[in-house]
């Protein structure tokens, strides 16, 4: 009994592997350096190699040679190893999906505390490790957190996304990938040549393409197609009706029947192909493969070749041919009606009607779809331009012919963004090329140069006063243009900058009324200016509500803006966000905002300005005080929840003053030291101050007595 090629030429050393270089490498740097850790995660599509290199890492952990990435070979452990050894005692292989569960990891769990029975370590790889249950792999946690020196794991997986994190945590993850065809292509060549096998590179990419990247795949095909040959040469018909490929001849009639648009060569191909009995979702598969390969060809003429690396030199030529011919605009769209029809090549239709179906729709599409330039010759293809020019040469030449003046339209030319139609006179056309026709430029010339006669020219006010255009009754009558009305000029400084220029100065002013002068110190400055509406920014949300609520505080503020700018602007307040520059923030911590700098160009009489060197000084009475008004304060909507500041100001609520209660006369007292007072009077004076003095004791007594 033969052994299967997998098994035969498995790799012994991390040399052998192919393909992975970006797990390889890292790892015998650590084994030579002897900086392996407790647990490793290999992860990858299967057949990629985890489980081979988890072994071959295994291997030179227990060599005698250790530290080495290289196996010795003649040691017991790697003896035991090896491809034809029965395996070490001291590295255990574990199927997690017949080991998952928590019985399993507590067993393991009581092995691990045993010492090695020969070898240095006592090594666990776990494979399929995503079949582990959550409980199965909290049992293990602490295990692989905190193993004993001699324990170390190698958990594989295809899935690594089902380890949980803990575990994947505490691992060093090494992610496998697929190998490359050319790489696997080359593998399967020292194969061949080592089993006395003759297989041409159309055969081997045959197997290669099966094996969709996985090494152990690929090699399980081509043991398969080694077992079925008589000889010793791979036949390519028998490979591909056994893998149930279609026949490269298939493709190159079809791909030949879509450049001809040959519909009956087309659907003769889908009969051979359903009389060979090929799979016809196989067969569209691989249609859109050469699709494919031909859209690389033709977009890409220069580099292809280095994408086909493997492909015989005659059938790239071939292809490099039906590139050319099809054209990359008419290969993207077959390429896109077969991989649509591919997608749909599914449930209870019928196969047949289906890629009939496909037939038909690649005929009809890729005969609707124009060429580009670079896809046909161009001698062969009249362009637009020329048509123009034809037809320009040919609208001259009738104005030839004709005695009288005439107004012949030319077609659309390609290089003229509009449509023209110009005036052309007879007597300026050369009568030497009215056989064929004057020159592009000539003519040109000949239409700049024209000269209408003065019977064919019109006035330009005669013609407007023919052509009357109806007036809708709805639309407005437009102002004369003659007249200049004139129009108010635009200010380039937006009401934002102008407050920002002076809210120094108006922050001063405010602040002279002591009422508004610790809620101010909180107000940061001027936010924006949006629809009449001046927002300031406070540091909290008390001074914003407290501004908000306090009617002086916005009328102030909306008299010192008007004072200062002639703006009409209603005022409110919102909510600082902190990104106040550094020296702003210096100044509130200090207690330096506002700063008082623009008060120098204050007319202080007037505005009744104070600033630290100076005291208030009382506003003068002038008109401003008595006759400011913004106008009918009706006219001025405010927005919700705002002020409209001293607009509709009204004037404040006199509250009644009560009359002064009358004063009443306090009484003289009276003492025993005064000498006018009778000795009668001072012993009914002394009677009542004993009674009094008597009565104060038995309140006191009576007082203790209740406490």
């Amino acid at each position: 009994m033969s052994i299967a090629l997998y098994r035969r030429y498995r790799p012994q050393s991390f040399t052998e592997v192919i393909g992975q270089e970006q797990v390889t490498k890292p790892l015998m740097v650590a084994l030579e350096a002897d900086k392996t850790t407790h647990a490793y995660l290999f992860s990858g599509p299967r057949g990629c190699g985890k489980t081979t290199s988890a072994r071959i890492l295994a291997t030179c952990l227990n060599c005698v040679e250790y530290p080495t990435a290289t196996p010795c070979g003649k040691c017991d452990s790697c003896k035991e190893m090896s491809r034809s050894g029965s395996g070490s005692l001291d590295i255990v292989e574990l199927d997690a999906a017949s080991h998952g569960g928590v019985d399993d990891a507590r067993e393991l769990r009581e092995q691990a505390g045993f010492a090695p029975v020969r070898d240095r370590f006592k090594i666990y790889i776990i494979d399929e490790a995503h079949m582990v249950s959550n409980q199965g792999f909290n049992a293990l946690l602490k295990l692989v957190e905190e193993p004993p020196p001699h324990v170390k794991f190698i958990f594989a997986t295809t899935e690594p996304k089902k380890v949980i994190g803990t575990i994947r945590s505490r691992t060093h993850h090494y992610p496998f990938r697929l190998v490359s065809p050319a790489s696997l292509e080359t593998y399967l060549e020292q194969i061949c040549a080592e089993e006395g096998v003759t297989a041409g590179h159309d055969v081997l990419s045959l197997v290669v393409r099966a094996g969709t990247g996985s090494v152990r795949d690929t090699l399980s095909v081509l043991d398969q197609i080694i077992g079925g040959t008589d000889g010793k040469v791979l036949d390519y018909k028998q490979v591909a009706n056994l893998l149930g490929y279609t026949e490269v001849t298939l493709l190159d009639d079809v791909v030949q029947a879509l450049i001809a648009e040959d519909s009956s060569r087309l659907f003769q191909v889908v009969e051979d192909v359903l009389q060979a009995g090929h799979d016809p979702r196989r067969f569209v598969a691989d249609l859109l493969q050469r699709l494919r390969d031909l859209v690389i060809v033709a977009l890409a003429p220069d580099t292809a070749r280095d994408v086909f690396m493997s492909m015989p030199e005659d059938q790239y030529d071939l292809l490099h041919a039906q590139a050319l011919q099809l054209g990359a605009r008419r290969a993207v769209k077959a390429a896109d009606l077969v991989n649509e029809a591919l997608q749909q090549m599914a449930g209870g239709v019928v196969p047949r009607l289906q890629l009939e179906l496909l037939c038909g729709r690649l005929v009809v599409e890729l005969s609707a779809t124009m060429p580009t330039s670079a896809d046909t010759d161009n001698t062969s293809v009249t362009t637009q331009t020329d048509v123009g020019v034809a037809a320009l040469r040919k609208s001259l030449v009738n104005s030839q012919n004709n005695s009288k003046p005439s107004v012949s339209a030319t077609p659309d030319l390609v290089d003229s963004p509009r449509s023209q139609k110009p005036t052309v006179n007879s007597s300026g056309v050369d009568k030497g090329k009215t056989d064929k026709g004057p020159s592009f430029s000539a003519a040109k010339e000949q239409i700049s140069s024209r000269n209408i006669p003065e019977s064919a020219k019109m006035d330009k006010s005669a013609k407007m006063d023919k052509v009357e255009k109806p007036v809708k009754p709805d639309s407005p009558v437009k102002p004369d243009s003659s007249v200049k009305t004139e129009q108010p000029q635009q200010s380039s400084v937006t009401d934002l900058e102008k407050v920002s220029a002076i809210w120094d100065e108006a922050l001063v002013k405010i602040s002279a009324n002591n009422e508004f002068a610790d809620l101010f110190k909180k107000c940061v400055g001027v936010a924006s200016v949006q629809t009449g509406v001046l927002y300031l920014n406070f540091m909290d949300t008390d001074s914003v509500q407290e501004f908000n609520t306090s009617r002086p505080a916005i009328v102030a503020v909306a008299k010192a803006v008007y004072a200062l700018t002639d703006l009409k602007l209603r005022v409110s307040a919102q909510l600082f966000v902190d990104k106040t520059p550094p020296e702003i923030k210096s100044n509130i911590s200090q207690n330096n905002f506002p700063p008082t700098s623009p008060v120098q160009n204050i007319n202080v009489e007037k505005h009744g300005m104070k600033t630290k060197d100076t005291e208030i000084i009382p506003p003068v009475p002038t008109a401003f005080d008595t006759e400011f008004n913004f106008g009918d304060p009706v006219d001025l909507v405010p927005p919700p929840k705002f002020y409209d500041g001293f607009m509709d100001e009204k004037p404040a609520k006199t509250v009644p003053v009560p009359p002064p209660a009358p004063e009443i006369p306090e009484e003289d007292e009276v003492s025993l030291s005064d000498p006018n007072l009778m000795d009668s009077d001072k012993g009914g004076l002394n009677l009542i101050l004993e009674k009094f003095d008597a009565k104060v004791v038995e309140e006191i007594v009576d007082e203790k007595g209740d406490k």
